[in-house]
């Protein structure tokens, strides 16, 4: 006998012993019994059926309702890219490149089998050409040989949706990483034929990665920086396009009991996002905007220009923080969210407290005491009170775990600041342990404290200065006013350590 018949004979006893490999868990965009999700060769449901049907795009963080349609139909889509500055963060503004006029760009749903008629128009006051390359497009770039658009111009292709998912569009005229890292990119969900289950809540995140000349958080008119790009530095990382765009009374809600799906994607254009959301576990994600599902996620990876639908249930009310899990980015570069629940307690699910402020500090309320600081700074006329309100916000998310919100530190580790003999004695040297850290031991009301203070590089010079003058003004301290010139001046004349960007 033949060693090959053999061989074969030998291979399928050992396919028929082999315990079955489990399937993966299918999603809400397909079905192992579906013919028509399995990839484009199944996704050509026939021609369009009855007359044309303007697509509703909503802004983030909404959603466009379901299509509930049961044949493929031609669905027109017209966006408009505008060109406008707005706020990136309080007190910073950016030029922002935008599809729909803002960032993200509007959200796009329409059904697996539909005849896409797509319009891009170019606001004739914008400075440059443009055109889109949608991801949930078969064929050369994605529409953008067919789109590109002059300012004062219009384009327009058609396509036809033929697999089903979560899609990234986003701009792809060269220089195409600028243009992304503008703001252009959006999503566009292409439902499977028998739609998504229903959930209560749906709601649209997206990540995206800015470049600025200024760093996190200075102020002014800021404008994009290349090498910073290409060095893939960010100064930015952000959900929806601004910092503060998903907190305070911007935060996306749901009750206590309800289903939450959130369609998230990441306009990149360099970084991967690590998404989570605090206090919560994802029932299911669909990876990568796909077909399938993970059941009882904590933390999910999202590639620059992809995406991923999350779906989870709320038992306990609160206040539930949406973050990047690359965690600096969330605390210091912006990517940071909120989702309030409201309803009854369960204590036995959950006994805890509402947000905690020391930990979230001014990131929990925006547009409270550090907004009207900037304001006033901005308009020359910022006051000692405004700097105190803001500074003791900020003391709250910087300082008060190590030396106490009562300014009262802990002993034998971390010094007092409250009546501190240093700290009042000389102004200046206050201000470079702020900027520049301080190692090894110190005396601070006749005790010695050998403890390590990172330089505080997170901090610009507006935000120490407020820090520092809330300090001087509590806790039987000396009062003094702390100006943002005198800590530019304490930068611009210390050597800074190891590690402490200046």
């Amino acid at each position: 006998m033949s060693i090959l018949p053999l061989l074969a004979m030998v291979g399928l006893v050992g396919c028929a012993d082999s315990p079955p490999t489990a399937a993966p868990t299918t999603s809400p965009t397909a079905s192992t019994e579906s013919t028509t999700t399995g990839g484009s060769a199944k996704g050509d449901l026939g021609p369009p059926q009855g007359e044309p049907i303007q697509a509703i795009l909503t802004d983030h963080p909404q959603v466009p309702p379901p299509t509930n349609r049961s044949q493929p139909a031609k669905v027109v889509v017209k966006l408009e890219v505008v060109e406008k500055v707005m706020p990136i963060s309080e007190g910073v503004d950016y030029t922002f490149w935008t599809f729909g006029g803002d960032v993200p760009g509007d959200f796009i749903r329409v059904r697996q089998g539909d005849t896409v008629e797509f319009h891009l128009q170019n606001h004739p006051d914008n400075k440059m050409p443009h055109n889109i390359d949608l991801h949930a497009v078969t064929g050369p770039g994605g529409g953008a040989a067919s789109t590109f658009t002059a300012p004062g111009h219009a384009s327009q292709f058609t396509f036809k949706a033929l697999n089903a998912g979560l899609y990234v569009y986003h701009c792809a005229t060269a220089p195409v990483g600028m243009h992304i890292a503008n703001g252009m990119y959006g999503l566009i969900l292409v439902e499977p034929p028998e739609g998504l289950p229903p959930v209560d809540r749906e709601y649209y995140v997206m990540q995206g990665d800015f470049y600025t000349v200024g760093k996190y958080r200075e102020k002014g008119l800021q404008p994009f920086d290349m090498q910073k790009a290409i060095e893939e530095n960010a100064s930015y990382v952000l959900f929806n396009g601004s910092e503060g765009s998903l907190v305070g009374d911007k935060a996306i809600t749901a009750k206590v009991g309800e289903t939450v799906r959130l369609y998230v994607g990441n306009g990149g254009p360099n970084l991967v996002s690590s998404f989570h959301v605090i206090g919560e576990i994802f029932d299911k994600v669909f990876y990568e905007g796909g077909s399938f599902s993970q059941e009882n996620v904590q933390t999910t990876l999202i590639p620059a220009g992809g995406s991923a639908i999350v779906e989870f249930r709320v038992e306990a009310p609160g206040t539930y923080v949406l973050v990047d899990h690359s965690i600096f980015r969330a605390f210091n570069k912006g990517a940071l969210g909120m989702l309030k629940v409201e309803g009854g307690d369960d204590l036995a699910v959950y006994s805890g407290k509402e947000v905690d402020s020391v930990y979230l500090a001014d990131k929990a309320a925006p547009g409270g005491a550090v907004a009207t600081a900037t304001a006033e700074q901005s308009s020359g006329t910022l006051s000692a009170p405004a700097q105190i309100a803001a500074g003791q916000a900020l003391y709250a998310g910087t300082c008060s775990t190590c030396h106490q919100a009562n300014g009262a530190g802990l002993e034998g580790v971390f010094p007092p600041l409250a009546a501190s003999d240093y700290l009042n004695a000389d102004k200046t040297r206050a201000i470079a342990v702020v900027v520049n850290g301080l190692s090894g031991p110190v005396t601070v009301n006749g005790k010695d404290y050998s403890s390590v203070m990172p330089p505080m590089s997170n901090l610009n010079d507006d935000e120490i200065a407020n820090i520092l003058t809330y300090v001087y003004s509590a806790w039987g301290n000396s009062g003094q006013v702390v100006q943002a010139a005198e800590v530019a001046q304490v930068r611009a004349t210390t050597t800074a350590p190891p590690g402490a960007a200046h």
